[in-house]
């Protein structure tokens, strides 16, 4: 959207790094970073749960249901304690519930936020002066910016609430829902799961990106004739 508000007049590029030293570069460098971190915990992601498991001729087998982004967990299938399936008492077992929404509308957010910092960047650097002679450019940073921020809260408090149900789904309360486990001589004993700490770091990187650029409203506002008009109106006697 930048790149189609350069008139051809208008499009030599000078380089200007000092931009990166005011507050609108300072600020968009940190919500390229935090983008850069809230995906990549996120969607980088891998773990598994551990069960003890003992059957007909099976005694303390371990048996995993590893997981991974975007976190359709009824898809991930418990490993069978022995090849007879317990002696057939050992059926098919899933982890429940999918939560592939809340993960990749975070992970795409995330995503398509980076690389949009990356390109402004490249407009605040190179075309600085064309940004700050055409006011279309600060409207539309302004508008990207209100509408990033609101995306990023909202991402952000869907995601936390699908980790809480994840953390639900993969821990020691996962075994009253296993069928297999209940079968007469068969018992289950919860072993662990792997650290969700980096999934916490995302929803608390989802949370700073909310912030940045509820911030960057108002660095880019001031640069907009909607705010040299309010100050016209307010120093008019």
């Amino acid at each position: 959207s930048w790149f189609l508000l350069i008139s051809p007049r208008m499009a030599g590029l000078r380089g200007d790094f000092s931009v990166l030293l005011e507050p609108l570069g300072i600020v968009k460098v940190l919500e390229w970073i935090f983008a850069g971190f809230a995906f990549a915990t996120c969607g980088g992601f891998q773990g598994e749960t551990t069960l003890l498991v003992s059957c007909k001729g099976v005694v303390n087998k371990t048996v995993t249901a590893a997981f991974a982004y975007p976190f359709r967990l009824n898809t991930v299938e418990f490993s069978a304690p022995d090849p007879k399936g317990c002696a057939g008492t050992w059926t098919d077992v899933h982890l429940v519930g999918n939560f592939s929404f809340p993960a990749q509308f975070f992970v795409t957010l995330g995503a398509l936020v980076f690389l949009y910092c990356i390109a402004t960047l490249v407009v605040y650097i190179g075309y600085n002066h064309v940004y700050q002679q055409n006011n279309k450019f600060p409207l539309t940073d302004l508008v990207i910016c209100v509408l990033t921020a609101f995306l990023w809260l909202v991402s952000t408090f869907v995601w936390a609430k699908a980790l809480t149900d994840i953390k639900m789904s993969t821990e020691a309360n996962v075994i009253p829902g296993i069928e297999a486990c209940k079968a007469p001589g068969t018992t289950c004993n919860f072993v662990s799961v792997t650290s969700m700490g980096i999934l916490n770091l995302s929803v608390v990187f989802g949370l700073l990106n909310a912030a940045l650029w509820g911030g960057n409203v108002w660095i880019v506002y001031k640069d907009t004739k909607l705010h040299n008009q309010w100050n016209r109106i307010s120093e008019s006697p």
